[in-house]
């Protein structure tokens, strides 16, 4: 539904920061709810907990069926480290120093799927079997989940399908994980999914859809076909409860690893979280879960393509999925893959009206910028996508100074942390793509 020219007029009054939005020049929004409203029934963090302990029951599973999760035991977890050549190119780009330290959240090499959509959609995906199962007296919650790995399971789960709408990773981790299992999965891909995405679900013997229109077609297609059969579970990334609560076990996650480097978060050490963001869900579950254990001491900012900005524009109106990057002139074309989403989840974008810091764009240029200088500098290889968020501090620190100000937060003492969502799968040839492309 495209927008009249009058409502988008009252909208280009009431919003200034509109005007360079829709020009794709790269903005930063700052949210100016209360923060310190509840989510009320949308959604409660014993779900999060429920997830945590969901995920532990499968790690036995996990562990068999992936040996890649050895080193984390069967759990689906990346590491944490700075990357203090990579906080010097940043200074030396913008001519701007960034105190306190600078660390990388490593979900570029989370294992099975290689992205921060691995602990959401592989949890969906567990809680489905794992009910069947269940239901089906295969197995009781308290059995040792490596039976999950017998033929006899496989044999069962075939007779069941699984569906998902994706830009590419959430369909890995849907499709790798589901085909594991045996169930029958269809990805539907939308035109931004990269081929060799598509190719590895094959491989992996996933249906793949392709669809020449965007992520938001993709979804409603599959969501149509997967209610003609009525064992098919559909994984809705843009509702999904169940997807949520998986990502958002990542907080419960970090906030150890942070103690293990005894790194403080409180009035004096404020922690800031920068997240690429698509339709929101694997962002918003984890600053969901982050700012519920660290309140006002955490500032959590959303990065979004110039031409993508779904999630600064569904909050900064109020309307979310009420409204399309492409309704204020937008093409919804970039290299970021992931992150080429025309409407946000209104299910997500309710949920930060609280929790969220505000939301900034950044230009496709730079995501490639980036992506060169953090292979050269710190031999980390994150795809176009991941550098959304590199670029957060440079975006809060040029155009935030009046954020900081009004927290009177003590920059000196402060940790950043970005969040690398995907890389690690990305087969050579296409690697060697990106590090020369140049826009």
């Amino acid at each position: 539904m495209k927008f009249e020219k009058q409502k988008l007029s009252k909208l280009i009054e009431k919003y200034d920061l509109l005007s360079d939005i829709s020009m794709s020049n790269p903005v930063l929004w700052l949210n100016d709810h209360p923060m310190n409203q509840s989510t009320g029934e949308q959604f409660s963090f014993n779900e999060v907990i429920e997830a945590k302990e969901r995920l532990q029951r499968f790690a036995p599973y996990l562990k068999a069926a992936f040996p890649e999760t050895e080193n984390f035991d069967g759990i689906i977890e990346s590491e944490i480290k700075e990357i203090p050549f990579m906080k010097k190119w940043m200074e030396e780009i913008t001519g701007d120093e960034y105190p306190g330290k600078l660390l990388l959240k490593c979900d570029y090499a989370l294992p099975i799927s290689g992205s921060i959509k691995a602990r959401g959609g592989i949890h969906e995906v567990l809680k489905v079997a794992e009910k069947l199962a269940i239901e089906n007296k295969l197995i009781k919650s308290n059995d040792d989940y490596i039976k999950f790995c017998d033929e006899a399971f496989r044999q069962f789960f075939n007779g069941y399908k699984i569906a998902v709408g994706s830009t590419g990773n959430l369909g890995l981790s849907i499709g790798i994980m589901g085909a594991k299992l045996g169930f029958q999965v269809t990805v539907h891909m939308s035109s931004e999914a990269k081929e060799w995405k598509k190719r590895l679900l094959r491989e992996k013997g996933v249906e793949v859809i392709e669809y020449s229109s965007d992520y938001s077609k993709a979804v409603e297609e599959g969501r149509n076909q997967a209610a003609l059969y009525p064992g098919c579970h559909f994984v809705d990334d843009e509702n999904s409860k169940d997807l949520f609560a998986g990502y958002a076990v990542a907080a419960l996650r970090l906030e150890q690893q942070l103690r293990d480097a005894d790194i403080i978060v409180d009035a004096s050490h404020p922690l800031f979280v920068y997240l690429p963001c698509g339709v929101g869900g694997g962002p918003g579950g984890v600053a969901y879960g982050l700012k519920k254990i660290y309140g006002e001491h955490i500032h959590l900012f959303f990065g979004e393509p110039t031409q993508s900005p779904c999630m600064l524009l569904g909050m900064m109106t109020g309307l979310h999925d009420g409204i399309s990057v492409t309704d204020i002139g937008l093409t919804n074309q970039t290299e970021a893959d992931g992150l080429a989403v025309g409407r946000a989840s209104k299910f997500v974008g309710k949920l930060m009206e609280p929790i969220l810091s505000g939301c900034y764009t950044v230009d496709d240029s730079f995501l490639f910028k980036s992506l060169k200088a953090m292979w050269e500098l710190e031999q980390i290889f994150m795809e176009p996508s991941a550098h959304a968020a590199i670029f957060g501090p440079i975006s809060l620190f040029s155009k935030g100074k009046s954020y900081m100000e009004q927290h009177k937060l003590h920059m000196e003492n402060a940790t950043h942390l970005i969040w690398s969502t995907g890389g690690n799968m990305v087969p050579e040839k296409q690697r060697q793509q990106f590090l020369k492309t140049d826009i």
